[in-house]
């Protein structure tokens, strides 16, 4: 159960994400109002988010960062609307809540391991082509790099989970755990500005930023759930 004691106010970060939700929110409620009006069910939008996921994942994995790019910002326009939607109609329920949870862990892993697949094909196409490698490293690219990226994409992956768990298993327990300064949303945004880019150092950079702040998010929520047990005395469990 969750209680008002067991709560923290929202402080400066969480006010300015909260603004702009708001404002993301207002700025898609004429295309809410087309969807609703056609017939569009939040579910079909829970889907086609994944789909189009999944195609920016297989793009990204081609080298295509643009195209994966901007289905990925579609993918993300979908997570808004389907729950819009669902608001809207009078349709939203626990098990349709916890199916786009579910269903965005798995969109944001398959974008995640096409950008890790690319690293990875580039990397084995050097050990085949090993004039390839030659040519690279006279550039200043180390074929290492290539695996480094590969690694630090893992460590990403890893880390948007623990931010998702972390909030999870803080709310199975019945604490109120929404805060975090990196989560879906900036995720979402800084993978995809990084694959318009088009720059190899980019989506490099990106990837590493994505890692140490998922990490440090998890972390924030830890302390914040470590303190709110604290304070009402619950940090034992029955027993």
């Amino acid at each position: 159960m969750s209680g008002t004691g067991w709560t923290t106010p929202p402080g400066r970060v969480a006010r300015i994400k909260r603004r702009l939700q708001d404002g993301a929110h207002a700025a898609v409620e004429p295309l809410v109002t087309l969807l609703s009006r056609l017939g569009v069910h939040a579910d079909h939008l829970t889907i086609g988010g994944l789909v189009l996921s999944v195609f920016s994942g297989l793009a990204f994995y081609a080298g295509h960062t643009r195209s994966g790019a901007l289905m990925l910002l579609l993918a993300g326009l979908c997570d808004i609307l389907d729950g819009e939607l669902a608001r809207r109609a009078g349709a939203a329920s626990r098990f349709g809540a916890f199916l786009d949870s579910t269903l965005d862990r798995l969109s944001e892993a398959v974008v995640l391991l096409g950008i890790l697949g690319f690293y990875l094909r580039n990397l084995y196409a050097l050990v085949l082509h090993p004039e390839e490698a030659l040519g690279q490293i006279s550039t200043g690219l180390e074929p290492l790099t290539w695996a480094v990226v590969a690694f630090t994409a893992a460590l990403a992956l890893v880390g948007s989970f623990m931010v998702s768990y972390t909030r999870a298993r803080a709310e199975g327990l019945g604490l109120d755990c929404r805060v975090g300064w990196f989560e879906r949303p900036e995720r979402l945004v800084l993978l995809a500005a990084a694959g318009l880019l088009r720059v190899f150092w980019a989506m490099s950079a990106a990837l590493l930023l994505l890692a140490i702040l998922s990490f440090a998010t998890a972390a924030q929520r830890v302390a914040h759930v470590h303190r709110i047990t604290r304070r009402a005395g619950m940090d034992r469990l029955g027993g």
